[in-house]
């Protein structure tokens, strides 16, 4: 390998040490406070990647965040001990440190996205490039302290000070430029290529012209030919990267896919079976709804919460206008207002042929009404009463949708109903999560409400509850169909009277319920509430 031309530090001000410089002292310095700042941005990002990809492909993004962060902060103070040993020729192994960085942190989404699709490796995949990334990054900083002394000696207190301002202010705007910039722009694959290009022209580059004198010709040529290979596999990902990621996300899906998109909120896809014969909708990997059976859960869900008033009807979540289908076959609902967070989900559900087949084209319908907000939101702000609210949220798998099964949010829609309103909540499975199922009752308790549990055979999901509740003072309610409905191809009354009944192994478990300040995600693997 080649070495740097050792020579011990020059004292301050020593004309040999600044003979070796392209430029003057002070401007090498800003160049190389400039490349900490660069590298500060790029490592920022690779760390929100990370966690942004976590997120997406298993929700719970506290704890993605918590796993990234811990594992990379540890990994970067290995790295600050490992670098003691590179200090001698600081130049040469900081131009191999960044071009390794650049590789492995612009790589990271593709080899983690392959990792999950194809071979259910993702959190063992992601703690070794978490570890990598941070090992790397923690042997920037003191190689950088090592060439700032050899420009110019100046106290260490005020060389630490230059060198952690760069590095801060840098990860400030890598931490802005990843949600405002990268990501819309360039989506999450692409933008992390991008910044590994970034990462290694001026991480490289930099180093090699200021400090070239101070490397022989050999050592000058290796980074260089590293740069052009690590560019050129950067480059060669990004130009495949799209059919990469079609053929990975196809890979998590059983049918072929018909309609993908990033939307502002949510990885939405759409599959469909060859014969046709089966339509999917999946938002970041969760199945929504087969178009198979998905009419035992929206009849289960809507109609006995109709048993009532029901002129006025608020529908919270349901973006793909299922429910709001079940609402609209009533001709004396006067109006429907259905509150979804993604814009990108309610045009999907108004544009797409196989989806608006399946809701009967009910959002064009003139009493329905569609506002793009986030729920929790748009209740506190709310001051209209309904007859009937229908809460067909997803389930709360990261602590985004944990809100909206907490009993403070059941409190806000207590204030939206008529003193003889009713809601019908989506509350999962009874049988495989029995504690997150009867957890959403003892919030509905807590928060001013009368519950009672059913739960039906969806086949697409398994056996599936819901509640239907009234405000306090008026009893339990009653789960029957109203006298007068639309014609129903599941639900009819001997199905709802079996369904309020539950064997031993899915009555109340005493599950307490999910608050914003002790949120539970539902995890399905062990059948429980998760709580921090």
């Amino acid at each position: 390998m080649a070495q740097e031309r050792r020579a011990s530090p020059p004292e301050a001000g020593a004309p040999a040490a600044r003979a070796r410089l392209p430029v003057r002292p002070r401007l090498a310095r800003l160049l190389v406070l400039f490349a900490v700042f660069v590298c500060a941005a790029c490592g920022l990002v690779y760390e929100l990647a990370l966690v942004a990809l976590g997120s997406y492909l298993l929700g719970d993004t506290v704890v993605q965040a918590s796993v990234v962060l811990s594992v990379m902060v540890f990994a970067m103070g290995v790295g600050s001990l490992l670098s003691k040993r590179l200090t001698d020729r600081p130049a040469f192994w900081f131009a191999v440190i960044e071009g390794m960085l650049s590789v492995v942190g612009g790589l990271s989404v593709p080899v983690l996205y392959a990792a999950f699709a194809w071979f259910s490796l993702y959190q063992p995949a992601m703690v070794l490039l978490a570890s990598a990334i941070g090992a790397l990054i923690g042997a920037e900083i003191p190689l950088l302290m090592t060439l700032i002394q050899r420009i110019r000696r100046q106290d260490a207190a005020d060389a630490a000070a230059d060198m952690f301002a760069a590095d801060y202010v840098g990860g400030l705007v890598g931490g802005l430029a990843f949600p405002f910039a990268l990501l819309p722009v360039f989506g999450l694959l692409k933008g992390t290529l991008l910044v590994g290009a970034l990462n290694a022209v001026v991480g490289v580059c930099v180093v090699l012209w200021l400090f070239r004198g101070s490397l022989s010709p050999r050592g000058r040529l290796l980074p260089a030919v590293g740069l052009v290979l690590v560019l050129a596999v950067l480059a060669s990902s990004f130009a495949l990267s799209g059919r990469f990621e079609v053929s990975a996300r196809q890979a998590l899906y059983r049918d072929p896919i018909v309609y993908a998109q990033r939307s502002d909120y949510q990885e939405i896809v759409v599959t469909r079976k060859l014969s046709g014969s089966d339509t999917r909708l999946f938002l970041n990997g969760d199945l929504q709804f087969s178009s198979l059976d998905e009419y035992r859960y929206h009849e289960s869900l809507v109609h006995p919460a109709m048993n009532g008033p029901h002129e006025d009807v608020l529908v919270l979540g349901g973006g793909d206008g299922l429910a709001v289908r079940e609402l609209v076959g009533y001709r004396d609902v006067d109006s429907v207002t259905l509150v979804d967070l993604d814009p990108a989900v309610t045009r999907l559900a108004r544009s797409m042929p196989a989806i608006r087949d399946l809701n009967e084209d009910s959002l064009s319908d003139a009493r329905v009404r569609v506002v793009n907000a986030d729920a929790f939101t748009w209740l506190r702000e709310n001051r209209r009463r309904f007859d009937v609210v229908v809460v067909d949220m997803p389930d709360p798998d990261d602590t985004g949708t944990a809100k909206l099964y907490s009993a403070e949010f059941y409190g806000l829609v207590r204030q939206a109903v008529t003193e003889r309103g009713r809601m019908a909540v989506q509350a999962g499975s009874p049988y495989f999560a029995p504690d997150a199922y009867w957890s959403v009752r003892a919030g509905l308790r807590s928060a001013g409400w009368r519950a009672a549990g059913y739960h039906v055979d969806v086949p697409s999901f398994g056996d599936w509850g819901f509640f239907l509740a009234v405000p306090e003072g008026r009893g339990d309610p009653a789960v029957e169909l109203p006298e007068v409905h639309p014609p129903l191809r599941f639900l009819d009354a001997a199905t709802l009277r079996a369904a309020q009944t539950f064997p031993k192994d899915r009555r109340p478990t005493g599950a307490k319920p999910s608050t914003l300040l002790m949120p539970r995600l539902l995890d399905y693997e062990r059948g429980a509430w998760e709580g921090y």
